[in-house]
C-alpha cells in the first residue's frame, strides 16, 4: 500500500524527537531510499494544494544529510515540514513561501534571455508587433492571484488575456483596430477550453475610454494589474487611424497620447499593485532616442514609484532575420548598435 505526505510528516516529526544527529541522518537516508512508496502525493510543478514536487522534496532531504550540527539539522526538518503542511502568501500572489524553492520557472533578475517565444496553444507570432507570452506569464505569477482581474490597454492579438485563461485571472483588453479585435477574439475563443477566467475585449480608443464605466458594466470597480505594450512611436505603422500611437507626428505627441492613457487608468488600479510597461528605442536621423527612458518619465510624472527596469533580449524581426550582415555592415558604417534588446519597466502604485 502507498504512503501519504502524512506518513512523511510523522516520521520527520518523530525524527526531531531524538538528539543524535547520526540517528537522524540514518533516519533522513532510509526516508530517501524508500521515496517510491510515496509517489501518492509527488507532483511535477508546485500547487497550493500541498503536494509535494518530488525533486524539491529530495533536495531538502538531501540539504538535512549535508548538516554538521543538530541544531541546523532540526531547523531544516522543521522547515521542511512547515512547507509541506502550511501555506504562506503574501498580498499579491499566491506564490507560496514556505516552498518558494519549487518556484524556479519565476524569473527574479531583471536581465531576461528567452530563447524562444512561447508557441503553445493558440499563440503564434503572426501579429506583427505582439510581445512574447512569456512577459504576461511572468507578471501575472509574481503579481495577481487567481480571480484578480488584469487590464492590457494595447491588447493586440489578445496574448495578455489568453495567459489570463491559462493562469485563472480574469482580463479585459482594450485594441483600436477593429480587425485586430476580431483576431483577439478569435485567439481567445479558440484557447477558452476548461477556462473559468472572465474576459472582457473592448474596442475602443484607449486615450479616450471611460474606464471607470465600462468596468461598471462588468461588474467590477477596479484591476488588479495593467500591462501595457504601446506601439514603439513609429517603428510599425499599424494602422492609417490618426488615434493610433504609432500614427503621432512627433515623440512629444506620443509621450502625450501615453500620459493620458495613464491618467485614465491609474484611479482604477488599486493602490499599491503594479504597471508593467514593455517597451523599446528607436533611431531617427541617425540618433538614437531612448524612447523607453522618455516612457518611463512619463508614467513617474504620476503617483508611481518605478519598482524594476528590466532588459529582454529582443528577437530578430522578420525584416531583419536574413539580413544579418547587411545589418553589421550598416552598423559599422554608420558608428551605432544594432538593437537587440527592449525595455519593461515596473511600477507600484503609491
Amino acid at each position: 500500500m502507498k504512503k501519504t505526505k502524512n506518513n512523511i510528516v510523522q516520521i520527520l516529526k518523530n525524527l526531531l524527537d531524538s538528539n543524535k544527529l547520526n540517528e537522524i541522518k540514518n533516519g533522513i537516508k532510509e526516508l530517501i531510499k524508500n521515496l517510491d512508496n510515496f509517489t501518492s502525493e509527488f507532483s511535477d510543478s508546485p500547487k497550493n494544494d500541498l503536494s509535494i514536487n518530488k525533486k524539491y522534496f529530495k533536495k531538502e532531504l538531501d540539504q538535512i544529510i549535508e548538516t554538521k550540527t543538530i541544531e541546523r539539522t532540526k531547523y531544516y526538518i522543521n522547515r521542511l515540514i512547515k512547507g509541506m503542511t502550511e501555506i504562506r502568501t503574501g498580498k499579491i500572489n499566491d506564490i507560496n513561501l514556505n516552498r518558494w524553492k519549487e518556484y524556479d520557472d519565476i524569473i527574479t533578475d531583471s536581465l531576461w534571455v528567452l530563447d524562444k517565444r512561447d508557441k503553445t496553444g493558440v499563440h503564434s507570432a503572426e501579429y506583427w508587433g505582439n510581445f512574447i507570452p512569456q512577459i504576461p506569464n511572468q507578471f501575472l505569477k509574481r503579481f495577481t492571484k487567481k480571480n484578480d482581474w488584469v487590464l492590457d490597454t494595447f491588447l493586440g492579438s489578445g496574448t495578455t488575456l489568453i495567459e489570463c485563461q491559462r493562469l485563472k485571472r480574469n482580463g479585459v483588453g482594450i485594441e483600436l483596430q477593429e480587425d485586430v479585435v476580431n483576431l483577439a477574439k478569435r485567439n481567445i475563443d479558440k484557447e477558452k477550453k476548461n477556462s473559468s477566467s472572465k474576459i472582457k475585449v473592448i474596442h475602443a480608443d484607449s486615450t479616450k475610454l471611460d474606464y471607470k464605466k465600462e468596468l461598471e458594466k462588468i461588474g467590477i470597480d477596479s484591476v488588479q494589474f495593467l500591462i501595457m505594450h504601446p506601439p514603439y512611436w513609429d517603428i510599425i505603422k499599424f494602422s492609417d487611424d490618426e488615434k493610433d500611437l504609432s500614427n503621432a507626428t512627433s515623440i512629444n505627441e506620443f509621450l502625450t497620447l501615453f500620459g493620458k492613457v495613464i491618467d485614465k487608468t491609474f484611479p482604477i488600479l488599486d493602490k499599491g499593485r503594479f504597471l508593467a510597461v514593455v517597451i523599446g528605442d528607436k533611431y531617427l536621423n541617425g540618433e538614437w532616442i531612448p524612447l523607453g527612458f522618455y516612457t518611463m518619465q512619463e508614467v513617474l510624472k504620476r503617483s508611481y514609484k518605478l519598482k524594476s527596469t528590466i532588459v529582454k533580449n529582443f528577437e530578430d524581426t522578420t525584416a531583419k532575420r536574413n539580413q544579418k550582415a547587411l545589418w553589421r555592415y550598416r552598423a559599422l558604417v554608420g558608428g551605432f548598435y544594432i538593437f537587440k534588446h527592449e525595455y519593461i519597466f515596473l511600477f507600484q502604485k503609491k
